[in-house]
């Protein structure tokens, strides 16, 4: 995966994913659309904590893979459900 660049929780340039949010984003909410890409591929929105939730369930509820870590922690992987 490429790395998105960022430093960590408190970085300013790290803002949530959600539509018209500017708050400091304190999650990953790391993806993928199974259909077209293999667990290697990993796509991230920011999250902050109000938004974590309503994002991580937008995704899953479309059948996509979701793990949601802090935001300095990157994965290389989101595996199908076990």
């Amino acid at each position: 995966m490429i790395g998105l660049g960022i430093g960590g929780a408190g970085d300013p340039g790290i803002r949530c994913s959600a539509a018209g949010c500017t708050r400091d984003a304190e999650f990953r909410v790391n993806w993928r659309n199974p259909r077209i890409h293999g667990a290697e591929r990993v796509k991230v929105w920011l999250a902050c904590p109000e938004h974590r939730d309503t994002l991580s369930e937008y995704l899953a509820s479309r059948g996509f893979p979701v793990r949601v870590t802090d935001v300095d922690v990157e994965l290389d992987r989101v595996p199908d459900p076990a």
